[in-house]
């Protein structure tokens, strides 16, 4: 029998050699890992992050051309029903003038307290695009004798004039709810119907309940001596104050505000003075114009008006640097359409 302690030690158990050889990684090891992974996770991180950018600029471009287009659709969908453009002369003149113009007549001269624009004379809140149109009025005018037990069934339509305005607003950003460049904002006033089973009342016009002008409003009158133009242009808002807040109703926000030569401008169009159109705002070098982000081209004799629009994508990415630039027209997007009234003017 072999005894087990000498044969222990003669044979002791043998033991690794060194720890390192265990499944472990030396600090140099980890160190040229980290290294490796750097050189290889760098330009990843660079690429995507480039990624994300391209991305979020062609959302900008993206959403900017949408609201653009969607915006001029509106435009020329409500130019359609006008029975009488202003040009710019109608918008410059004052009634003080000779001949007389509206200017005095539109907000913001006549309305301070609205966001977006000033009655100082600044140019924070600029009319664009005025104009008279005809519309509709569903179920308004009540039927007599009427059978049918509906009661909408038992009134007729109606039609009603409205004078209808889309401004510039750049400035006076007091709520922050706007962007810093500029908005479109669109205003309205529009008349009663008068109650044609009692059309007086009190030797005043009686009107129908919930029905009744808007504070301002006054109708138009094509009585009198001179063309259109002119009786147009005499028109002067009612001894009531403006009862519609439009520095809120905003169409579209995100329009440039920067003034462009039209050489230069992306799309700009040239209004052909020679067949009557004039530019809407009045440039201050007709010889060589510029325009901001929305103008337009106004024949009021013929009653039609090319629009043209601009946005500012690029004031949806940075605060800074947001003017035009020509080496970034992708990020201006523009839009432009001509649209010929075809509504109805009737003498009251």
């Amino acid at each position: 029998m072999i005894n087990p302690l000498p044969f222990r030690l003669r044979n002791p158990i043998k033991r690794p050699q060194q720890l390192g050889n265990s499944n472990g990684f030396t600090l140099i090891e980890l160190l040229v890992a980290i290294i490796l992974a750097a050189l290889v996770i760098t330009p990843l991180l660079g690429f995507m992050i480039n990624i994300l950018s391209t991305d979020r600029k062609e959302q900008a471009k993206a959403t900017s051309e949408q609201e653009i287009k969607a915006a001029l659709d509106y435009m020329a969908q409500d130019l359609q029903q006008a029975v009488y453009i202003y040009n710019a002369e109608s918008l410059t003149r004052t009634s003080q003038q000779d001949p007389r113009g509206i200017k005095d007549q539109l907000p913001p001269q006549v309305t301070t307290g609205v966001d977006g624009c000033s009655d100082s004379g600044s140019d924070t809140c600029e009319p664009i695009l005025v104009f008279w149109k005809r519309e509709l009025e569903k179920n308004v005018i009540p039927v007599t004798n009427c059978t049918i037990s509906s009661t909408t069934d038992c009134k007729d339509d109606t039609y009603v004039y409205s004078l209808v305005g889309y401004y510039l607003i750049s400035g006076n950003n007091t709520s922050n709810t706007w962007s810093n460049v500029a908005r479109i904002a669109r205003f309205e006033i529009s008349d009663g119907v008068i109650d044609p089973a009692q059309p007086t009342q009190n030797n005043q016009p009686n009107y129908i309940a919930s029905y009744s002008p808007d504070g301002g409003f006054a109708a138009f009158s094509l009585s009198g001596s001179g063309d259109l133009d002119l009786k147009m242009n005499r028109w002067e808002k009612s001894s009531t104050n403006y009862s519609v807040n439009f520095g809120n109703t905003v169409l579209a926000d995100y329009i440039d505000n920067s003034s462009v030569a039209l050489s230069t401008a992306p799309s700009a169009i040239s209004c052909d003075t020679a067949n009557g159109e004039q530019m809407v705002p009045k440039p201050p070098t007709p010889n060589a114009p510029t325009a901001k982000g929305i103008y337009a081209c106004v024949n009021s004799q013929q009653n039609y008006a090319r629009l043209y629009l601009r946005g500012n994508a690029q004031a949806r990415l940075q605060t800074n640097n947001i003017a035009y630039n020509a080496n970034k027209s992708t990020f201006f997007p523009t839009a432009t359409i001509q649209v010929e009234g075809r509504g109805t003017l009737f003498t009251r």
